[in-house]
């Protein structure tokens, strides 16, 4: 990454992940840690990460690190947030005080001599990371780099909407530029809408229109609480998106197979994909 291409990374508006990450650590559980390793072994394919190198960029709380090294991973952890590092540091602490195969950086995706000075990896897992960092596909084909021939990258992105991404982009700027003190209010400002809307449209279906089910989905499927959800969803910039097809066809073009593709439709939220890198590709 040149000098200039820093400073512009420090310079654009930031949300402070790592903030958010702390206050959910104060939510984790055993619970929630067995639920991630479960997503984890969904999505991969696998039972056992035994053996293998896993690369978390972006590895915010620390939850899916926790995981992958619970499921017999060699485990690199790298955020660019100073907060979410200490998240991660915290969560090893914790749960793996004595773990030699878990280590733990602080860097950028976009420092492509950072990234290839780590190696090559079985697993490089980024969720909901790279459409924070301001130059998206440069990020999505440094994170490809570094899974080895054979290897598997696990990617979550934002889903394009067009008009509606257009007007989240909004409403994500509106919280940067709020004080700090206001910030919660907003995030409860436009969550109570959405959840309004979200009752409405299960009520107008004679389903039950309470959240509770839909909080306790999001729990089961990556460990996930539903305000720090929120919270990351309405503050977190920079914000790219794209449509599959925009993340599918350019890695394919770089020797990569997809083998698992879960979409959110026409809706707001990840899609995730898990690739294979062909062992033919150099």
């Amino acid at each position: 990454m040149t000098s200039t291409s820093a400073a512009q990374e420090h310079e654009r508006p930031r949300f402070t992940f790592g903030e958010n990450w702390r206050s959910f650590l104060e939510r984790l559980d055993d619970k929630r840690v067995t639920e991630a390793e479960q997503s984890l072994q969904q999505m991969l394919g696998n039972s056992s990460l035994a053996g293998k190198r896993f690369l978390d960029i972006g590895s915010g709380s620390g939850l899916f690190s926790l995981a992958a090294h619970n499921l017999g991973a060699d485990v690199v952890s790298i955020d660019y947030d100073h907060d979410s590092v200490g998240c991660t540091q915290e969560l090893k602490r914790r749960f793996a005080p004595h773990a030699s195969n878990w280590q733990i950086d602080q860097g950028s995706v976009l420092d492509q001599a950072r990234i290839e000075s780590l190696g090559t990896f079985d697993i490089v897992y980024s969720w909901g990371v790279l459409h924070h960092t301001g130059e998206m596909d440069r990020a999505i084909e440094i994170a490809a780099n570094a899974t080895q021939p054979g290897g598997q990258l696990f990617l979550a992105i934002y889903n394009d909407q067009g008009g509606a991404s257009r007007r989240w982009l909004k409403i994500k700027q509106t919280y940067n530029r709020l004080p700090k003190p206001l910030r919660p209010l907003w995030v409860l400002a436009i969550a109570s809408w959405y959840e309004c809307k979200f009752a409405l449209a299960r009520l107008a279906r004679l389903q039950n229109p309470s959240p509770l089910k839909d909080w306790r989905a999001k729990r089961e499927d990556r460990g996930m609480s539903a305000w720090h959800d929120w919270v990351d969803w309405v503050g977190g910039l920079p914000f790219e998106v794209a449509k599959p097809e925009r993340i599918i066809m350019p890695l394919r073009q770089h020797g990569f197979v997809l083998n698992q593709l879960k979409t959110v439709g026409n809706g707001w939220g990840c899609n995730e994909y898990v690739f294979e890198r062909l062992e033919t590709n150099k």
